[in-house]
């Protein structure tokens, strides 16, 4: 970078001195500022702003210390190079002391080298210069980072309230079936979502959502999944439209609207659909795992079944299941979460150990959470849901 253009101002009493090293650096390109006596030239510096001072130490009325200590009180910190008798080296020191960037003896027998000086200071300047601009300017942005992150962190905590309303009420009793729910965010908002509602007199239709991803445009899917299912609900009631009432329909619905969206999501669902007159599970499992585990108390199982992620493909290839549900019985359902916070190596080791828990034992999500030891869980890795239906649990 060039120096050209820059303003110096010469202090000195002595006219040769001065006369001489102004002319040359005029020559170097500098534009140069002269003063008599160190009162001129702090009047001049006031009135110029210069880019750099080269001062005498013993001056007339008003000496090179003085002129120093007045200049380095100025905001704009500009360098100082003072020039002295070979028998003043006391003020000197003094000078560096007072913050004087370099310093010549008198007579200066090689300008050439002053104009080095001059050209180092002047870059050292600038990069203080630059470095007290990018100071401020990462301050004003950490201010405002730190402005914009409380606005997140309250738009979050009240998207998590939000989201929290919209999950159903847990434990809550529809005819003879018990369905709970507990869910661990990653982050203030969940991917993670559960619904379980009546629809007519005798069935319920429930799912468990893993959204891809995490954060508040996860958020916004579990938002439009609470939606659809009230919407079909709503087309039961008043158009006895029956997707509802089938989960491969329901899935295929959500995967229509998730796909016209276009958010670059997707999700993994399961979804079933209790009679209570008959006790007959009608499920269908779009790429969900783990897979829900049935068990009777004795034995436990995983439900099988496939299909493809909600909101990636055109055709979902759902598949529909009937079970005759036993009593008493317990179907759990995890998010791959789970998977997430266990300690075994391989995912068939984890679904195996996840198996284990309920052989020979009907769990309630209280019995769950303590084997699973959620109340321990911090900062998970992934959304973490559990939702349990029973029936004929003591």
């Amino acid at each position: 970078m060039t120096d050209d253009g820059k303003t110096l101002l010469v202090i000195d009493d002595d006219a040769i001195v001065r006369r001489g090293i102004a002319a040359y650096l005029e020559d170097s390109g500098f534009t140069v500022l002269e003063a008599v006596n160190g009162r001129e030239g702090l009047a001049k510096f006031q009135q110029f702003s210069p880019d750099l001072v080269v001062c005498d130490l013993r001056m007339p009325e008003l000496d090179g210390i003085s002129v120093l200590k007045s200049v380095a009180e100025d905001p704009a910190r500009t360098p100082v190079i003072v020039v002295s008798g070979a028998g003043v080296m006391g003020d000197v020191v003094e000078a560096l002391r007072l913050g004087a960037s370099d310093y010549f003896i008198k007579p200066v027998q090689d300008l050439e080298l002053l104009e080095m000086a001059i050209r180092r200071c002047l870059e050292q300047a600038r990069l203080r210069q630059e470095n007290r601009k990018y100071r401020h300017e990462l301050e004003r942005a950490n201010f405002e980072l730190k402005a914009n992150l409380e606005i997140l962190e309250r738009d979050q905590q009240a998207g998590r309230y939000v989201q929290l309303k919209m999950l159903p009420e847990t434990p809550k009793q529809l005819g003879e079936y018990q369905f709970s729910h507990h869910i661990i965010p990653s982050l203030y908002l969940s991917g993670d979502f559960v619904e379980y509602i009546t629809v007519g007199e005798s069935h319920v239709t429930f799912f468990i959502a893993d959204v891809s991803g995490h954060g508040a445009s996860s958020a916004f899917v579990t938002v439009l999944l609470k939606n659809l299912a009230a919407r079909l609900r709503s087309s039961f009631i008043h158009q006895g439209d029956q997707t509802i009432l089938s989960p491969a329909l329901l899935l295929d619905k959500a995967n229509q609207e998730l796909l016209s969206l276009d958010l670059g999501k997707h999700v993994t669902m399961f979804v079933g659909v209790i009679d209570q007159k008959t006790n007959i599970l009608r499920y269908s499992i779009a790429a969900h795992m783990p897979s829900p585990i049935l068990a009777d108390g004795n034995k436990a199982v995983y439900l099988q079944g496939k299909g493809r992620p909600v909101g990636l493909f055109e055709d979902g290839d759902y598949e529909e299941h009937y079970i005759d549900l036993p009593e008493p019985f317990s179907l759990t359902l995890f998010s791959d979460g789970i998977l997430e916070i266990m300690p075994e190596g391989s995912l068939d080791e984890k679904e195996l150990h996840l198996l284990d828990l309920f052989q020979g034992s009907l769990l309630s999500l209280e019995d769950i959470s303590a084997k699973l030891s959620f109340e321990g869980i911090q900062d998970a890795p992934d959304d973490i849901a559990v939702m349990t239906v029973a029936r004929g649990m003591a």
